[in-house]
């Protein structure tokens, strides 16, 4: 027995100096940052903008590898099964990694054993708006509005089981009535068809929705975010009317379970320093996006507790997975 724990001993200091040598040297080679959507989306901009910094800091390219479809799970399903080095990581966001798992059938991943969590990056916030010829101005009247006409309120969402139908049974859940759900493919018809009267509310993106708002096309209720936007101070949140009421969407880099926690710890401080720059943090924040710079352990608490929030919502409703 002795004889087996000298040499389980062994072999665990074996592994730990390895792991620790292997950081020493890390990067040996370029870092594919694997982007689970297409060019131009929000991990797109962030994988490019950051790696960019930490590459120059580590003397190794981070390239981005844009592998989108199946909601992003293409592109996490290589990282999971790729090498646990370091020389591969990617984008998550709350979308596949909170929220997919509970809402589609034989996904390829694991999302909170399959990897290991590098560093948040930001988190965004959604808008409620409506159609601007009804005749709620407030959440208030909003609220009391959908209580006195159960099911005649029709909400819009990028798809069924998506993370703004999920936003929406939020609030249902928080304020209490019925409502006609309209799935979308994507945000951008259902915000057309808000827009055109034919859907009478929907939460989306705060900066994707915010430019119809200026116009009138659409109007703003409130943002789901726990307190005002330093940015715009004069836009209420859904939250001083429905107390604790919060919905957004996180991004941040992760990597293949297996990978040494020094290799972790130099990317979690290259990401964290790149995020600290004034120029990266102004570019993000123009994007209507607060950053983030906490540890690895920070970073895996949110996962956790943002994937157990959206899948009580799937099973309170009894959302079959697709």
């Amino acid at each position: 027995m002795k004889l087996i724990n000298r040499v389980a001993l062994a072999l665990i200091a074996g592994a730990c100096v390895a792991g620790s040598a292997l950081a020493q040297k890390y990067p040996l080679r370029p870092v594919r940052v694997i982007v689970p959507q297409a060019p131009g989306d929000a991990c797109d901009t962030f994988a490019r903008l950051i790696g960019h910094h930490m590459g120059e800091r580590l003397g190794q390219q981070f390239v981005a590898d844009n592998r989108p479809g199946a909601s992003g799970s293409i592109g996490l399903h290589l990282t999971a099964n790729a090498a646990p080095d370091g020389h591969t990581i990617a984008c998550g966001q709350g979308g596949n990694m909170s929220v997919l798992p509970h809402t589609m059938k034989n996904i390829p991943y694991d999302a909170l054993k399959d990897f290991a969590p590098i560093s948040l990056i930001a988190t965004n916030y959604l808008a409620l708006f409506v159609y601007p010829g009804t005749p709620y101005k407030t959440t208030a009247e909003f609220i009391k509005f959908l209580k006195a006409n159960p099911g005649k309120v029709s909400f819009g969402s990028n798809g069924e089981g998506a993370f703004l139908h999920m936003a929406a049974e939020l609030f249902r859940a928080a304020v209490g009535f019925e409502y006609i759900h309209v799935p979308f493919k994507s945000g951008a018809p259902m915000t057309q068809d808000v827009m055109a009267g034919r859907v009478n509310a929907a939460f989306s993106s705060f900066t994707g929705v915010y430019p119809f708002v200026q116009s009138g096309r659409v109007r703003l209720l409130g943002i789901a975010k726990a307190t005002r936007a330093p940015n715009y101070p004069d836009l209420p949140t859904i939250a001083e009317t429905v107390p604790g009421f919060e919905s957004g969407g996180w991004f941040g880099f992760v990597a293949p379970a297996k990978v040494p926690k020094d290799i972790i710890a130099l990317l979690n401080r290259e990401a964290n320093a790149a995020m600290k720059r004034p120029d990266v943090r102004a570019k993000l924040e123009q994007l209507g996006l607060d950053v983030w710079t906490e540890s690895p352990e920070y970073f895996a608490k949110l996962m956790q507790s943002e994937f157990d929030k959206y899948g009580k919502v799937v099973r309170d409703i009894k959302l079959v997975p697709r």
